[in-house]
């Protein structure tokens, strides 16, 4: 069966045809939850929350927009929900020490950056633009991810996200001059002799 037939028969209750449905988008909305959020536990359960609730509203699903238009705009509402929650997470001082049942433990946390002698460039490259990525504000973030992660088209992102073509590409623009401020102190893409603004012609 192709999509719309699939699409059809999960409208009407057929659990194996929305499995299929799953199987064919799992990977690449587990792909985006990762890079908006950056953990792949979370990303894991944004793809799985995203498929729970597109199994329960899939009866309303219309098709005034493709089915995988309306995939990523409900996991893309998940990431969302999930980066609004962490904003309001409790903030800690690194110098306190963690309560446990052994008692106080002070708190270690991991190198930001791979050891440079360890670590192969493209890695470094890989890790650089995945923190400067994380480190837009969701609106850039999810643009980012949408339009140069997941090659989706202009027209899919705007149904996605809900805005205006014209501000796609503004939107766009002004997420991809940020993100390459964020890399341009980088001596690695200096060693490389890659600008971290470069895009494909006709990109």
């Amino acid at each position: 069966m192709n999509e719309e037939q699939l699409v059809g028969r999960a409208r009407s209750g057929d659990i194996e045809a929305f499995e299929a449905l799953v199987s064919e988008y799992d990977g690449r909305i587990y792909n985006m939850a990762y890079r908006m959020l950056g953990n792949p536990e979370d990303a894991r359960d944004v793809t799985q929350d995203a498929f729970l609730k597109a199994y329960s509203s899939i009866g309303g699903f219309r098709g005034d927009a493709s089915f995988s238009t309306w995939l990523y705009r409900i996991a893309k509402n998940v990431c969302l929900d999930v980066l609004r929650r962490r904003s309001r997470r409790t903030v800690f001082s690194l110098d306190d020490p963690m309560e446990t049942e052994e008692g106080e433990l002070d708190r270690q946390l991991a190198g930001e950056l791979p050891d440079p002698e360890d670590a192969l460039l493209d890695s470094e490259v890989r890790d650089a633009v995945k923190d400067a990525i994380l480190r837009l504000p969701p609106h850039h973030r999810s643009i980012i991810v949408l339009r140069d992660i997941e090659d989706l088209s202009y027209e899919e992102i705007a149904e996605i996200l809900e805005i205006g073509l014209g501000t796609v590409k503004s939107r766009l623009y002004r997420a991809r001059s940020a993100l390459s401020a964020n890399l341009a102190s980088l001596e690695l893409f200096h060693h490389r002799g890659v600008g971290p603004g470069e895009r494909r012609e006709g990109q």
